[in-house]
């Protein structure tokens, strides 16, 4: 989901413009290693893979150690992915976010939402202090049963092909599940994706924009305009569609009986939040530009990480059966006979959040976040840094630090995450939903959905993978498992 910050820069802060490469903030940029065969001009791109560059990234990482570099054609990054780096960028009174390469591509779209907003911009405080309630224990409970609705739609769908003997895919039906969740409980809107033989073209859309901004990363700027010309044309055509799609629902909403009252209740949904719900202190209102990249946000962030998170779970549960029956006799125990569960059953199953937690230590779905120094500092003892300089923290990698998770962190183990295990390990090494004060807005919402919808799958099919299946990771911005498809049997 969204992410978000409360600690702003001071007034007047100019505007950051452009990839601030390494050297203009790590004065000792000598002290941190990058890959051997380092190419002038060009730099460490021997055995790169413009697809994958996380999982390049987790390769040198694993060679070069906590911290390290990499350069392309004169973009030079920092990554860290050691536990006690790591945790001295969790501290907020020394670093805050950083809005860096890849989440900076999307600002064309999304501007200064919730995620991409740089710290200095006032929307983002606005935005979050208005939304917040949103996110409450009460305000979870009322989107309960719509996150219900939504995962009939999916069961009836999967006894479909079980019936017919045939298999599901498992991302693609998840992001069906998850943006008509977010898009019905946040906007009360009907994308009807399970009405479709193919992906909404709303899903089509976001695909090409994350997959624009992620190549965008890789391609030298100056060959950007010949290399990505027609995928720039196609870029354009796919943020129109998707303003037009939220002005379209934002302007229902509008014209629906009873809106414009001025009564600011604030009783209803995100958009109602939006549109009636001023700043408690200052009285300010969102304008309609940052509404409609708040609902982008929301839309688009809010449904790709659940996605890949439920995705990535379903594919380790159907290869680890003692840990597919034991969250089975979890479900069965917890919620009994009931035809559904009640709000409060969903945070009792502790394992199968145990499951989900562990599926998104080996493969967190946002796969890193950047954090930049408030004042000129130190990291480690060792690495000076000057104001705004910043790094890339590698989640991948950090949550598979043997200092911190043990002698086989790629194992798959959710008992990784019994409160005992929890308490033994150091602070600021399982980071899947960010850090700081702009983490994640939505993720009780996330979590409670995934381990609501695992939850009903679980405790009516048996999961069987496909023996000739290896786990391949997409990558567009965020993770997902790419071919990914299970066979299910019906539990007696």
């Amino acid at each position: 989901m969204a992410q978000l910050s409360q600690v702003a820069e001071p007034a007047g802060a100019p505007v950051p413009k452009g990839f601030r490469s390494a050297e203009l903030g790590w004065p000792r940029l000598d002290l941190v290693p990058h890959p051997p065969r380092r190419v002038p001009l060009i730099g460490d791109v021997l055995g790169a893979n413009v697809r994958t560059p996380v999982q390049d990234s987790m390769r040198i990482g694993r060679a070069l150690g906590p911290i390290f570099r990499r350069k392309a054609f004169g973009k030079e990054i920092v990554f860290v992915w050691g536990a006690e780096l790591a945790a001295e960028l969790a501290d907020e009174s020394r670093f805050a976010k950083h809005v860096g390469l890849g989440v900076a591509n999307l600002r064309p779209l999304a501007g200064d939402g919730l995620f991409t907003a740089y710290n200095h911009e006032p929307n983002w405080q606005l935005a979050h202090d208005v939304l917040a309630p949103g996110f409450s224990r009460d305000a979870m409970a009322g989107y309960h049963p719509l996150m219900l609705d939504v995962a009939r739609q999916l069961t009836a769908r999967w006894d479909e092909r079980e019936a017919a003997g045939r298999s599901v895919d498992v991302p693609g039906d998840m992001t069906k599940l998850t943006l008509e969740t977010i898009s019905r409980t946040g906007f009360g809107h009907d994308f009807g994706s399970f009405e479709r033989s193919r992906p909404h073209p709303f899903v089509t859309a976001m695909v090409g924009t994350l997959s624009y901004a992620q190549r965008r990363n890789v391609v030298p700027p100056a060959l950007a305009p010949l290399v990505l010309r027609g995928a720039t044309r196609r870029n354009a055509a796919d943020m129109a569609y998707l303003n037009r799609t939220v002005d379209d629902v934002v302007a229902a909403r509008r014209a629906a009986p009873g809106r414009g009252t001025g009564t600011g209740t604030g009783t209803g949904d995100l958009l109602d939040r939006m549109l009636e719900v001023a700043h408690p202190e200052t009285g300010e209102r969102l304008s309609a530009e940052n509404i409609r990249r708040q609902v982008i946000t929301f839309l688009v962030a809010g449904h790709e990480t659940t996605s890949g998170a439920l995705s990535f779970a379903l594919h380790y549960l159907s290869r680890s059966p003692e840990v597919l029956a034991r969250a089975q006799a979890e479900v069965d125990e917890i919620w009994g006979d009931v035809a559904e569960p009640a709000y409060e059953q969903v945070a009792k199953l502790r394992y199968l959040r145990r499951v989900l937690d562990e599926s998104l230590r080996l493969w967190p779905t946002a796969p890193g976040f950047s954090r930049q120094a408030r004042q000129d500092t130190t990291l480690g003892g060792t690495h000076p840094m000057r104001e705004g300089a910043w790094a890339l923290v590698l989640a991948t990698l950090l949550h598979r630090d043997p200092e911190a998770w043990g002698e086989h962190p790629e194992t798959f183990d959710p008992d990784r995450f019994a409160p005992s295990a929890v308490r033994a390990r150091p602070a600021h090494v399982f980071k899947p939903f960010g850090t700081g004060a702009r983490a994640c807005i939505g993720r009780q919402f996330a979590l409670h959905e995934a381990t609501l919808v695992l939850g009903l799958l679980l405790r009516r099919y048996d999961l069987h993978p496909d023996p000739g299946y290896r786990l391949r990771v997409a990558e567009r911005l965020t993770l997902m498992p790419d071919g990914l498809t299970l066979r299910l049997s019906r539990r007696a």
